[in-house]
């Protein structure tokens, strides 16, 4: 009986142990945490109508901080998760220099311009058909520079990243129309 006990405490403690989560490797940096900010909105803030289909149409300020010192481009992506067709693209850009600590307001920057959703190149800002939508701009830090042409898709881009991201940052606005 004691034996019986015993291999039943043995097998329920393998038991849990194996059932027990094990902790995943990451392929993102912990320790880097890269910063992607803007004096034009805060994180799960509005986004102002200025940088919409409401409004100028133009790209938000954003100041990238803390880009690790072995990153050998960066890429960008913006996109709202919330539209009814699915994910839509609105700004693709990939091997920006890792050096770059500012996109201005109104510019693209440096690099290559990947196609968004309308099938162009280039920022283009929030346009909600209906309700509240969440944007957002992902920033990655790569150890290489991509070899994709101007006006590959998110898509492609996401593709040709894998196992090359060494950080990456987020920033999510949000933005309803007033009709």
């Amino acid at each position: 009986m004691k034996l019986n006990y015993f291999l039943f405490l043995i097998l329920t403690t393998f038991f849990i142990i194996s059932c027990t989560p094990q902790q995943e490797q990451q392929t993102i940096s912990e320790v880097i945490n890269m910063k992607l900010t803007s004096s034009a909105f805060t994180h799960n803030g509005a986004i102002s109508s200025e940088y919409t289909c409401d409004g100028a149409d133009s790209s938000p300020q954003l100041v990238i901080s803390d880009v690790p010192a072995n990153a050998k481009s960066l890429a960008l992506i913006m996109d709202d998760p919330d539209a009814p067709v699915g994910t839509w693209d609105h700004w693709v850009v990939f091997n920006i220099p890792p050096s770059t600590k500012e996109i201005s307001k109104g510019t693209e920057p440096n690099g290559v311009a990947g196609r968004n959703s309308w099938g162009r190149t280039g920022y283009g800002g929030p346009c909600p058909p209906s309700g509240t939508h969440r944007y957002f701009f992902k920033l990655y830090a790569l150890d290489i520079m991509l070899n994709l042409p101007q006006g590959a898709t998110k898509k492609d881009l996401e593709k040709a990243m894998q196992g090359h991201i060494i950080a990456k940052a987020e920033l999510m606005g949000t933005y309803k129309r007033i009709r």
